[in-house]
């Protein structure tokens, strides 16, 4: 198993990746390294449906999801919507 601060750091990268300008928060929800909360600021979410967000996130995150990551709670969010708070 990866070890946290690693599969934290590869999230991270990934996500970045996909999604250069993002503003990523990642918290490991029980502290066992597989149910992770993630908010992500990103301009590329700009008129997509929260649903193809998530796709992008998840297609990003590639085979992760398949193995070390349980469980994912995602907050996709545009710039304009944070600004908006």
């Amino acid at each position: 198993m990866m070890a946290n601060a690693n599969l934290k750091s590869e999230m991270e990268r990934r996500i970045t990746a996909a999604l250069p300008d993002a503003r990523i928060e990642l918290r490991d929800l029980t502290g066992t390294n597989d149910h992770w909360q993630a908010v992500i600021v990103s301009a590329g979410f700009e008129g997509k449906s929260p649903v193809a967000r998530q796709r992008a996130v998840f297609a990003a995150l590639g085979e992760l999801m398949n193995g070390p990551i349980h469980a994912l709670t995602l907050k996709t969010l545009t710039p304009a919507q944070i600004n908006q708070g």
